[in-house]
């Protein structure tokens, strides 16, 4: 995906500070093009570190109407891998923009790259990767990795805890939900099991910038949290993520594989990386 020379922004923009946003967003993009990094991973590593510390906060892309959210300073699970991701994205193009970012996290965040209400958020992890998938923007390396498995799923989740959804009172939303988790009925995806996360070979398959989706074991729904992976000096590999128990970005002190068995609701991991 190639933004255009003069990104044209989504009618509905929010910042949570505009100023400090687009402030902190051009100096990461010029540092980030300043250095050259070899590889998308090492270069989505990089900018993923910079918000270590950043407080974590749930929700934020919720709101009366769907807008496209840009924050910087709280940050959940998915919206620090996605804004992550969109900062490497536009940093491989060259620009050091935050309108360039913008136009770039609303081709991650969104069915086919556009906002059309919050029914074309890509909610699950299985969409959002299907579709990112499709368009070029992500590979799914998972079943590439040693020990690889499949699970299959019906996907309704959220249909199934609407309750839980105030945008789902809206019978339109309801049934725009409703036709997406229809696309995934007994949806076989990959996996690698937590058993298989400590042996060498899975280790040394993994790399520093991959993004991780952490798989649970509930029957209706694929995928709980995810984080970016960076590898220590031992090539161990360890969760960077936006963490709602420390209440912060961090880097996990325990390797992957042992955040995973601490975690009994997880059943194991998806990787994807960043396609240039």
């Amino acid at each position: 995906m190639a933004a255009t020379a003069f990104a044209a922004l989504p009618p509905s923009l929010r910042f949570g500070n505009e100023s400090s946003d687009t402030t902190r967003i051009n100096a990461i993009l010029i540092d980030a093009v300043a250095r050259g990094f070899a590889s998308p991973q090492e270069r989505t590593a990089h900018i993923a570190r910079g918000f270590i510390g950043v407080p974590y906060q749930a929700h934020t892309l919720e709101g009366e109407n769907e807008m496209l959210t840009v924050r910087l300073d709280s940050l959940d699970c998915t919206t620090f891998v996605e804004t992550a991701l969109a900062l490497s994205y536009t940093a491989a193009e060259r620009r050091s923009s935050w309108r360039d970012f913008v136009y770039n996290l609303e081709r991650i965040r969104y069915r086919g790259g556009v906002m059309d209400g919050y029914g074309s958020r890509l909610h699950y992890i299985c969409d959002w990767a299907l579709d990112n998938i499709h368009r070029g923007n992500l590979v799914d390396v998972t079943d590439r990795l040693p020990h690889c498995r499949h699970v299959v799923r019906s996907i309704d989740f959220m249909s199934s805890h609407r309750e839980a959804y105030p945008a789902l009172a809206d019978s339109a939303t309801y049934a725009r939900i409703k036709e997406v988790e229809s696309g995934y009925r007994n949806h076989r995806f990959p996996c690698v099991r937590t058993v298989d996360l400590r042996k060498n070979d899975v280790q040394a398959a993994l790399r520093t910038g991959d993004v991780v989706a952490l798989v649970t074991k509930k029957n209706n729904l694929d995928v709980t949290h995810m984080g970016i992976v960076v590898k220590d000096g031992a090539g161990v590999p360890h969760l960077l993520h936006a963490s709602s128990s420390s209440g912060k970005v961090e880097l996990s002190g325990v390797p992957l594989a042992d955040f995973m068995k601490r975690n009994p609701s997880l059943l194991g991991i998806r990787v994807f990386r960043l396609k240039e």
